[in-house]
């Protein structure tokens, strides 16, 4: 069974599929495109992408691309405990420059959905984390952008600082929320 619950932006879901556990562990279908379908969920996912930070307070984000490869994501964690960041970029949208955060782990059977308009992003909350994330849209290199993860304007509370955190160089150069230019009306 697939059940959906809608967080503060109302256009983010969290997703959460049956798991069913024995004595061997555990089995549960994470996407299966009629069930996501039905629930309003149409996207044609085309890619994987998966992630493994060895430390905590590993930092990735807040990336997405522009358009016409502007892309929605299903994010899972396969291994360990993330905090998951969706900031909305749609300028027509109430909630531009708000953001919503929620943790996400491999014990659990949820999922988040974002849709395009977003930056997306985590912190690692355990040593070891996998992240995996299907992808609507193929990675354009050419359309890659983002947001600097730390951006006072986004009020976002993240579980390490900006000297804690382990980010990559082009993550620390990415442009504050007020010098991004309009990318999603």
């Amino acid at each position: 069974m697939l059940e959906l619950r809608s967080l503060a932006i109302p256009d983010v879901k969290v997703i959460r599929t049956d798991r069913f556990s024995d004595a061997r562990g555990y089995f549960c279908e994470t996407f299966q495109r009629s069930a996501f379908a039905e629930k309003g969920i149409l996207h044609d996912f085309v890619q994987d992408n998966q992630s493994s930070s060895d430390r905590i307070g590993t930092v990735r984000g807040l990336h997405f691309q522009r358009p016409p490869f502007a892309q929605a994501k299903l994010i899972r964690v396969l291994n360990g405990a993330i905090l998951d960041i969706a900031v909305d970029l749609r300028r027509s949208s109430p909630n531009f420059g708000k953001h919503i955060a929620i943790q996400l782990d491999s014990e659990s059977s949820e999922q988040l959905f974002i849709p395009k308009g977003f930056a997306h992003g985590f912190c690692t909350l355990q040593p070891k984390t996998v992240v995996l994330y299907k992808v609507d849209q193929i990675y354009a290199p050419s359309h890659d952008s983002g947001v600097y993860w730390a951006d006072p304007a986004l009020a976002i509370k993240w579980p390490v600082t900006p000297s804690e955190a382990q980010i990559s160089p082009k993550d620390q150069t990415l442009p504050a929320l007020n010098q991004l230019a309009c990318v999603f009306e």
